[in-house]
């Protein structure tokens, strides 16, 4: 068994050469599992292999290496914690001994006893951004990290570009702005703002929710999350996808009951809309009822 002085003195030298320190099942067992430990390990579990195609445990890994690193790379840095990854395809049985069976997941392993249930990060309901996490630690380990993210300047230079656009296009329609008084075009510029908010993208901005999740063991995807609390990003995409055809089924009656087109014209809207209608809206409540338990209706049915 190894000492105390050189499980630490092991991990420091780890930490050192990898912020996140990857581990199998005998460095698990030996440097987590086995006392003496005086320090904690934070330790995501993940599958990352290429076959296992989760895509979600890839942008996780991305925002758990920004944390470790922030720690790693910090004036306050100790050996008080640790962070560490254990892989499906390298530690499988560590996911065995912890019936584990989703990824990616993150456990706080205490300096003393054994994990309780607050050790499991809640990643459905607080996603997995680096903040959240660096909160979620501080919480267990009272160690405050503060989060320092290489600089991005993806999202200046695409506000730089539509601006440009946008002041290209007014200069060159300068002697003829009536377009801006088009209230067609300030009518779908607020239904697409509308759709957006509805939809969830503030609280996926806030959150930082994974877009799917991916069983490694079943390889099985959902993109609906099972509870109220908390949502997917490609959930939202898919309510503001409904949500839109709705609207489509609506704007499509409005047009067949005042448009001056001939009447064959306005059967087909009609028909359209109603179907668009009656199809999207009821996969809106099924999506509803999984969610909300119990809710008694679901696609076509009441």
């Amino acid at each position: 068994a190894f000492s105390l002085n050189k499980k630490v003195t092991q991990m420091m030298e780890w930490a050192s050469k990898r912020s996140v320190v990857r581990m199998n099942g005998d460095k698990f067992r030996r440097f987590v599992k086995a006392p003496p430990r005086n320090y904690s390990v934070v330790i995501m579990f993940t599958a990352l292999q290429p076959q296992r195609q989760c895509g979600v445990c890839r942008q996780a890994d991305e925002e758990f290496q920004v944390l470790a690193n922030s720690w790693r790379y910090s004036s306050a840095f100790t050996n008080k914690v640790f962070f560490a990854s254990v892989d499906f395809d390298e530690g499988s049985d560590v996911f065995q001994m912890l019936n584990m069976n989703s990824a990616p997941t993150f456990l706080h392993f205490p300096s003393k006893g054994k994990p309780r249930r607050s050790d499991t990060y809640e990643l459905q309901v607080r996603g997995f951004a680096a903040e959240q996490l660096a909160r979620w630690v501080a919480d267990r380990t009272d160690v405050q990290i503060r989060v320092i993210r290489p600089p991005n300047y993806a999202g200046p230079l695409l506000l730089g570009f539509l601006l440009a656009v946008i002041g290209g296009l007014a200069y060159l329609r300068r002697h003829n702005l009536e377009f801006l008084f088009n209230k067609n075009v300030w009518a779908f510029s607020a239904l697409c703002f509308v759709l957006i908010m509805t939809s969830g993208q503030m609280w996926n901005h806030i959150r930082g929710p994974p877009y799917a999740h991916k069983n490694p063991s079943t390889g099985q995807v959902s993109y609906i999350h099972g509870s109220s609390q908390a949502q997917f990003v490609a959930e939202t995409h898919i309510v503001l996808l409904f949500n839109a055809a709705i609207t489509m089924g609506i704007v499509l009656l409005c047009e067949a009951a005042t448009s001056d087109v001939d009447i064959g014209k306005r059967k087909i809207m009609c028909v359209a809309g109603i179907g668009l209608v009656m199809l999207f809206f009821s996969w809106l409540l099924s999506i509803f009822r999984a969610k909300y338990h119990g809710y008694p209706y679901s696609f076509l049915m009441s």
